[in-house]
């Protein structure tokens, strides 16, 4: 989402592409292989610098795991922002896109919002016609509860195979429901009950945006416990050769749903302070993890 400039109609220029290959040569370096994209981000300028890398570079999309998104509509004037999920805006939005990535076909699509007038059997024809031709290899969605995709699910032949979530040390509404249930504080948490156990159960990846918190714990904390957290983070880091950002995306990727961290930066350092979580098992126990959960919630467990 960072590339490609500003968000409004300036165009992009030789610095936004420049800036998007020291991005994927850092990540490629860093053993990471799949780009996460959307239609919307930076009003469509991420994706087409990011297809003027592919072009420039002989061989890399062949190289590249690449996905996409569809489903918002950024405000147009005075009409606000909505979420568009109709066949015909779907089809039309990836046909977009493939335009701009500079590709025949993206390996992954996914739904980026539920849009509440979206008719199940409408968009699952618009699926399984992209499936037909070959534009996208496999679909999943983004920000849905598992009840969501299983009902989308029934109407598909293929199977929906990712749903990407916020999830961090910071955004941990997914891991408290589990444990808040049968107490006072269930109600405070909003996460969709069995939305994770739905995806293990039926081999849906799980991928986390928003993974590194925002920098809340690596150098841009605001409050008492995210100073107390960040302490520890680099701590554990210094302790086992490690950066903090590997720390967080460790913290992801030991909770047995194997969850994929998206790395949303685009600084090339950042990105290589990435690289031990793309290239090693998770290196936390069981007490550290959870010393990392109490102290990033502030208070202990039920």
């Amino acid at each position: 989402m960072g590339l490609g400039g500003s968000w409004d109609d300036t165009p992009y220029g030789a610095a936004d592409i420049a800036e998007a290959e020291a991005a994927v040569e850092a990540a490629l370096d860093s053993g990471i292989t799949a780009f996460d994209h959307a239609d919307i981000y930076r009003n469509g300028k991420a994706e087409a610098v990011f297809g003027e890398v592919l072009a420039r570079t002989p061989g890399l999309r062949q190289r590249v795991v690449l996905q996409t998104k569809c489903g918002i509509r950024l405000p147009d004037g005075e009409r606000p922002g909505l979420y568009d999920l109709r066949g015909d805006t779907i089809l039309r939005r990836v046909a977009a896109s493939l335009d701009r990535l500079r590709t025949d076909y993206v390996d992954l699509l996914l739904l980026h919002r539920p849009d509440p007038l979206a008719d199940p059997e409408d968009v699952a024809r618009a699926l399984t016609s992209l499936h037909r031709q070959k534009l996208v290899r496999a679909f999943g969605v983004s920000n849905m509860s598992g009840h969501q995709i299983a009902s989308l699910q029934a109407y598909l032949d293929f199977p929906l195979v990712v749903d990407q979530l916020e999830m961090s040390l910071h955004r941990r509404d997914w891991v408290e429901a589990g444990v808040l249930v049968n107490t006072p504080q269930a109600a405070s948490v909003g996460f969709p009950a069995g939305t994770l156990e739905h995806c293990r159960a039926n081999g849906i990846r799980l991928q986390a945006w928003g993974a590194l918190a925002q920098g809340r714990f690596t150098g841009r904390e605001e409050t008492p416990t995210e100073r107390a957290t960040a302490r520890l983070v680099t701590a554990l880091a210094g302790s086992k050769g490690t950066t903090p950002e590997t720390i967080l995306l460790w913290w992801l990727q030991r909770h047995p749903a194997r969850i994929v961290p998206v790395v949303g930066s685009a600084r090339p350092e950042r990105i290589r302070a990435c690289a031990d979580a793309a290239r090693r098992e998770p290196g936390l126990s069981h007490e550290e993890w959870y010393e990392l959960w109490v102290t990033a919630r502030g208070a202990a467990l039920p």
